[in-house]
């Protein structure tokens, strides 16, 4: 007859294992110490005789017991296993626990280390995740909420870094989206928290564009007092506009002056492919002018330190983030009004108030991506010559600049496809 839990709790324990039913394989196994276990005695699709644990009395009840009979009755049914279903279920609760968001985040790091991710993002990325690891890092990322990323989130709004916040809750987001495509989380809750923080507002590099305040730029990097290496990186942002870091970091392998063609190698470059830039006249100057200086290094611009006190020795990194940008500090250009990267902006603009060169030559000279993957491996055959041209002309225009000459000028536009 069925039991009931008044009969359970007076159930008494004997000299052996006494087993009382409750029907349907379900039994109630009592211990000589007086331990009570739930056991479920059933045959699989074969016919064998096998036991099931469901768990100790009165941490799981009869309601509950009943309830896990007929669980497991439901896939005898559908000709499954209950022990094996129990069995991996247990396995994967055990990795899922294992799988913490430390653990994932750890794994998406050495994903994006294989894939060959600069040093810099990757840096950047161990900085974002040093906000979340105290609170996340230790719990499964299947079971992580939208509350508690809001709070971490939460954290570094409240000191007023939003641009860090927005950031933060993207790479968050990025690594759980990686455990969801590992199969170790389903959802990504940091979607529902796109408007729950305050949105930074955007503020644009600061830039030159007006060609005669340029050209006091370009007249003031000619009388700077300070190291060559310095100078001349600046000379180049101006004539070649790169990113900073594809400057910074270049190295003498990756020009080839003979054919005027700088290289920058996928590895350093936003997109992640190679970007070539035409060099015009002025800038293989610069660089044939550097080379008895760092000419005999790996790198173009090596960072300085001391040895010892006296003298000077090229380091073997380049020079920092914060070079160009001091550089044009001490010049009396101050962040509101132009930065390293804002030669790629005065750039776009002077290049396009010219009328002279197609806004898609402009583009790929800026290695701005064409979403279009025919279009982009088109770009590079159809607008190499004329960004050959732009590059003479622009550097040309830059020293008529300098001079305080003509600034604009009013030729027709040509058109190139």
């Amino acid at each position: 007859m069925p039991l009931t839990d008044a009969a359970i709790r007076n159930a008494k324990a004997g000299e052996s294992v006494k087993k009382l039913s409750d029907g349907g394989g379900l039994q109630l196994w009592i211990t000589p110490q007086g331990s009570k276990l739930w056991r479920l005695a059933y045959r699989d699709a074969a016919g064998k005789q096998k036991k099931l644990s469901i768990g100790p009395y009165p941490a799981i009840g009869l309601a509950d017991a009943r309830k896990r009979r007929d669980e497991a009755k439901s896939i005898l049914a559908s000709g499954g296993d209950p022990a094996e279903h129990h069995r991996a279920t247990k396995a994967q609760s055990a990795a899922a626990a294992a799988a913490t968001f430390a653990v994932v985040a750890a794994e998406y790091r050495a994903k994006l280390a294989k894939q060959g991710r600069a040093e810099s993002t990757l840096t950047k990325l161990d900085w974002l995740l040093s906000f979340a690891l105290p609170k996340l890092g230790s719990r499964p990322i299947c079971e992580i909420k939208a509350h508690e990323v809001l709070a971490v989130l939460r954290t570094v709004e409240a000191k007023g870094t939003l641009e860090t916040a927005k950031r933060l809750r993207a790479t968050i987001g990025a690594v759980i989206r990686y455990a969801i495509a590992t199969a170790r989380a389903d959802s990504d809750p940091t979607t529902a928290l796109q408007r729950a923080i305050v949105a930074p507002k955007v503020t644009h590099r600061a830039a030159i564009t007006d060609p005669i305040e340029f050209g006091g730029l370009l007249r003031a990097i000619d009388s700077f007092h300070g190291q060559p290496t310095t100078i001349a990186a600046l000379k180049l942002m101006a004539l070649l506009f790169p990113r900073p870091g594809e400057l910074r970091m270049a190295e003498w392998q990756e020009f080839d002056l003979a054919n005027a063609v700088w290289t920058i190698p996928g590895s350093r470059t936003k997109m992640r492919r190679p970007h070539e830039i035409p060099l015009p006249r002025q800038a293989l100057e610069i660089l044939e002018s550097l080379r008895p200086i760092t000419g005999h290094g790996a790198l173009v611009f090596p960072g300085f330190g001391m040895s010892g006190g006296i003298g000077r020795k090229i380091a073997p990194k380049p020079i920092s983030e914060n070079t160009l940008n001091g550089a044009l500090r001490r010049l009396g250009y101050m962040q509101e009004h132009h930065s390293a990267h804002g030669f790629r902006a005065s750039a776009s603009t002077l290049l396009n108030q010219s009328g002279k060169f197609s806004p898609d030559a402009i583009e790929r000279a800026l290695a701005h991506q064409d979403p279009d993957a025919v279009r982009r491996a088109y770009a590079r055959g159809a607008y190499w010559q004329e960004r050959v041209e732009m590059a003479q002309w622009w550097a040309d225009y830059l020293d008529r600049l300098r001079q305080g000459g003509v600034v604009i000028d009013l030729k027709p536009a040509r058109q190139k496809r």
